[in-house]
């Protein structure tokens, strides 16, 4: 089964940018991979409005997977201590390995999904890890990311 799958940050977009590029390329879900979504710098991304955003303005269903999310201390490392890319990547991988996300996680719901998180752009992103890691379990899975 090919999934089509989406990604896309909240930083540097405008609510009208965000909700329309979601519109635009046909998201069904929002699949939520932050660790924390209620942080007052989220804006429109808050975990509650962000839910009825998506269903008001697009009618694009929410979900927050924090299982797709790294840890805390995963996290600090690499963004408060200014930590080496090549580091944290081996390391989420190696967690999400542990979780073992591709059995937990359902690819139904990802079909046409789009997984969120708050960098700009994929390159240095955690939700760009996830669906590459996905896609070498699975297969099949065709990722755009939105900008």
């Amino acid at each position: 089964m090919e999934i089509k799958l989406f990604t896309i940050g909240f930083t540097q977009k405008s609510a009208r940018e965000f909700f329309t590029s979601l519109k635009d390329a046909g998201v069904k879900r929002v699949v939520d991979v932050r660790f924390n979504n209620n942080s007052q710098l989220a804006g429109f991304s808050k975990k509650e409005d962000l839910a009825y955003f998506l269903k008001e303005v697009a009618e694009i269903d929410y979900v927050h997977l924090p299982e797709l999310a790294p840890t805390q201390a995963l996290l600090d490392a690499y963004k408060k201590h200014k930590g080496d890319w090549e580091i944290y990547e081996r390391q989420f991988l190696d967690l999400m390995s542990q979780r073992q996300i591709e059995k937990t996680i359902q690819p139904e719901l990802l079909q046409q999904g789009c997984l969120l998180c708050s960098e700009h752009l994929p390159h240095h992103c955690h939700r760009r890890l996830v669906a590459e890691y996905l896609n070498t379990k699975w297969g099949g899975i065709k990722t755009k990311h939105l900008v």
